[in-house]
């Protein structure tokens, strides 16, 4: 009997702290290897108390792999799925031995996030790397195969307009066929940006979306940047627009995260205290449209790329490159 191309799947996702114990460590592991002054740290560290110091991304991130789970065993697939996080437990190298403890040895890759960059995709893949050569150190390992590019696909698309919809309607009637539609991602460095298809990959996807819902007047903008003052990121940042256009004329928002597929406390504290606050301010209608989290559309489609690459090998296993050789999709 032939053996199947794989035997298990592994979610990749940033992580989050599960108690107030838990932020300065978190924190610690989401800096390693860069220079932020400590003010900045208990800046942040702040942010995360706001909310208890529980982030809601491991628990949708789990409720996530579930329901792909169940979608790929429905499907005639059943294979576990596993969650390894970046920066806090359960951590990418803990969870690729608890694959190997269960005798899984290959897995399909999903990393949590749409559009590619260096800090979006690339780095999973490098922790993904590194996690594997510390199970090689004992002679064991897990080939990863991750799946292709989905920040297109329809599913996606479809999950993030209904969720527009929703928010379209919480706005008061009398605003709501003057309101803009504001896509929101994470902002990185310029130079990041210039070497990447982040940029063209969110305005592809907020294009997509916007036709879904027949908006015409979107934009997108950028939020939760880090780093130093003096470097250039990707902008404008959400509340200097929103600011800037209510001057200019703007009569009601609806904000979509498209770069987010789960509200986590980046969204949270972003767009629901700070956006909302500035909003406020300035006498701006406003509706935050949730990530896609667990839509039943985008669990729909977390299982549609993983089983196009399970179709993609289905005559035999993919072929191992040199030295860990974690393949991307295409």
């Amino acid at each position: 009997m032939k053996q199947p191309a794989f035997d298990s799947v592994l979610v990749v996702s940033f992580g989050g702290p599960q108690g107030p114990d838990d932020i300065r460590p978190f924190l610690a592991n989401v800096l390693r290897g860069r220079r932020v002054s400590p003010e900045r740290v208990e800046e942040v560290a702040h942010h995360y108390e706001l909310f208890g110091g529980v982030s809601p991304i491991t628990a949708i991130t789990r409720l996530q792999a579930e329901g792909l789970r169940v979608r790929l065993a429905a499907a005639g697939h059943p294979l576990p799925v596993y969650v390894g996080m970046r920066n806090w437990h359960p951590l990418l190298p803990d969870t690729l031995r608890d694959l190997r403890a269960a005798g899984m040895r290959r897995a399909v890759g999903f990393i949590a996030a749409a559009q590619h960059s260096y800090s979006s995709c690339q780095q999973y893949r490098e922790n993904v790397v590194a996690a594997r050569t510390e199970l090689r150190r004992d002679g064991d390992d897990v080939d990863v195969t991750f799946v292709g590019s989905w920040f297109d696909h329809p599913l996606f698309i479809a999950a993030n307009a209904a969720h527009v919809r929703d928010a379209i309607a919480r706005l008061p009637e009398h605003v709501r066929s003057n309101a803009r539609l504001i896509f929101t991602a994470h902002s990185i460095p310029v130079q990041m940006a210039v070497v990447s298809r982040y940029e063209q990959q969110l305005r592809r996807s907020a294009q997509l979306v916007a036709d879904a819902v027949g908006m015409h007047d979107w934009t997108v903008v950028y939020q939760s940047r880090s780093g130093r003052p003096g470097d250039p990121w990707l902008e404008p940042d959400i509340c200097d627009y929103l600011r800037r256009e209510r001057v200019a004329g703007l009569a009601a928002a609806v904000i979509c995260p498209i770069g987010f597929v789960c509200d986590h406390i980046e969204v949270l504290y972003d767009l629901d205290r700070e956006a909302a606050d500035v909003s406020r301010e300035v006498g701006l209608p406003m509706a935050r449209a949730e990530a896609v989290n667990d839509d039943p559309l985008f669990l729909d489609m977390m299982a549609d790329v993983v089983l196009r690459t399970i179709a993609r090998y289905e005559t035999g296993r993919p072929l191992p490159f040199a030295a860990l050789g974690s393949r991307p999709g295409p």
